[in-house]
Formats: structure tokens, sequence, C-alpha cells
């Protein structure tokens, strides 16, 4: 590990002119991700920008009733937060579904956003791999590819994003709230992870000199009636092979808005547009849901050891589906 130097931000402010004077420093909020990185020789920053100390903790609801959730809230208080069970039951059920308990009370949300891949090749500095140095090549290409994409993957990248919390988020209209050098911006929560393409280097449409400070969305019947499902090859602590998040608005027996997404298919969290699709107007029944899932998963390509991914979503975007929809 090389030697770098440690700086405590009181302000915004303070961790900003600090990103935009170390070309090479990098934010520490829980360390759970990348403390671990640099350990490894992933991340090598000459600066950790400790920002604990900003106030960026709170999960308030606002008088529009929009619900925040500070960048610095840690995991496991926001799956424990009454307003947050109750706006979206799928975002506290995939957080408590997360990590360990340990590490769920260190990690901070807006660290779980922007978590790096657990692609083995990715964390094995001796493996070449586009996402670490675009152009040395992808490991994974050829390789041990059970746990990699069947969707949205490029030549360069098959690699799938880790997080549960940033899946569960899809069944809202959640922003993620970014503060600059220049000032502050809004973007949506889908589009803020970057599909790998000609570049996989970059995860997010985050700036270098940005930070993270809240995610917010407005609470509805749909969100409210959300659920999560992860499949994993071991009970706990463990990273999803497929998971689904789901939330539907049922209305006389006819679905009248529905979200899906899925995690561990793709290297962003998915947003299944076209189960969406499928969906409305329909009657809620698990043949509904499979069909709807299979009109999303027609574009999925397989690799050589993973195609059992392609069913296994399949089977969890109806299992969630039928959570929030009465089906068995």
């Amino acid at each position: 590990m090389r030697p770098f130097a440690y700086a405590q931000a009181r302000t915004s402010a303070d961790a900003l002119a600090t990103l935009e004077s170390r070309r090479r420093a990098a934010v520490l909020a829980g360390g759970t991700n990348i403390v671990d990185l640099i350990k490894i020789g992933v991340e090598s920053p000459d600066t950790l920008i400790d920002i604990n100390a900003l106030p960026l903790g709170r999960i308030e609801t606002h008088p529009d009733g929009t619900l925040s959730i500070g960048a610095l809230a840690r995991m496991s208080d926001t799956a424990d937060h009454p307003a947050v069970r109750a706006a979206a039951p799928a975002a506290s059920r995939a957080l408590n579904l997360s990590a360990s308990p340990q590490l769920r009370n260190m990690a901070s949300i807006g660290g779980n956003l922007m978590q790096r891949t657990r692609c083995v090749y990715f964390r094995d500095v001796s493996q070449p791999c586009n996402k670490r140095r675009n152009g040395e090549g992808c490991s994974a290409q050829g390789g041990d590819d059970r746990r990699m994409a069947i969707l949205g993957a490029s030549a360069r990248c098959i690699c799938t994003h880790p997080s549960d919390f940033a899946v569960a988020m899809l069944t809202t209209d959640a922003a993620i709230h970014i503060r600059g050098a220049h000032g502050a911006r809004t973007v949506p929560l889908l589009g803020f992870h970057t599909l790998p393409g000609d570049d996989p280097t970059r995860d997010t449409v985050l700036g270098r000199d940005e930070i993270i400070e809240a995610v917010s969305f407005r609470p509805s019947p749909l969100t409210r009636n959300s659920a999560y499902v992860k499949v994993r090859d071991r009970a706990s602590y463990e990273f999803a092979l497929v998971s689904a998040a789901a939330a539907l608005d049922v209305q006389g027996g006819t679905i009248r808005a529905a979200r899906l997404a899925l995690g561990g298919v793709a290297p962003v969290p998915w947003r299944a547009h076209v189960a969406e699709a499928a969906l409305l107007g329909k009657a809620p029944t698990r043949e509904v849901f499979l069909a709807a899932a299979e009109a999303e998963l027609a574009a999925a390509k397989p690799l050589r050891l993973n195609g059992f991914k392609t069913l296994l979503a399949r089977n969890a975007a109806a299992r969630a589906l039928g959570a929030v929809g009465g089906a068995a």
C-alpha cells in the first residue's frame, strides 16, 4: 500500500477545495470499499479526504413530501428508519440484505451508490482489466464469467454492479444531489451509473471534483408497494447472483403503473423498461409477470458459464412482482 495524506473536511467547501487541489484525492466516508481497494492496490490516492464531519447524515421528510436521505446516513440507520420503511420497503429490504451488520453500521448511502464492481479480475492487479486501465484487456472474457453480466455489457467490460440499494431505489424516481466546486446539480438515479461502452473506467456521471450530498424521492402508492428479492450463493454476506426490485400500482384488478429493476445482471442497476411496458393494463398474475420478465430478458447475451442467470432473473422478477401484485 502506497503512502497517502489524510485530510479532515469540516464543510463541503473544504472537501471540494482539497479535491480540486489534489488531483489524485479520494473521499472517505464509511471506508468499507475505498480502504479495501487501496489495500489491494486497485486505488492509490495521494490524499484521503474524511468527510464524516459534514452535516450529511440526516434522513428527513420535507414540506412537499419529498424524502431525503443524506449521503452520510449509514446503511443500517437508513434501512431501519420508519420513513424509509414506509415509503420504499424495497430499499429498506435491500439494505438489510446487504453485507454484514458490522459493515452496514459503517457504510454510507453515498458510498453504497458509488461502490465499485466486485469482479475478481478488477480486484486482482496481476490481471489485465479495462476498468482499471482502459486498453489493457478484459480477463473475464473467456475466463470465469459465472458472475458476469448478461445485459448491457460491452466488448471491453462484462462486470456487474454490486449495489442492492441502487437496484431497489429504481422503483422510485430518485434523484442524486451533487455538489462541486462550481455549484450544485441534481441528476436522476436512472442514468447516474454508466454502461462500460468503450471506456469502462468511468462508473458514474459524478465528476472527479464532486461529492454526493443526498438522494431523494417523492413517496407514492407505487413506491410504498415495493419488494426486493435477492438470490445469492449463500444466505448472508454475499453479493447478488441476481436480484429484482418491483413496485406495482394495481387498481380494479389491473396494473396501472409498474417498476421493475434487476441486479447482478448488468454493469449498472438495470431498469427493466420492456417488462414494465408489458405489464401495463394487464392483470397481476404469475403468467403475466413471467411473460413480462421474459420480454425484458430476450435481449440477454449469456456467456459460457452464466446462462443460468436468464432463468434465475426471470423467476426472481416474477417472485418480486408477485410479492406486490398478490400472485402466488
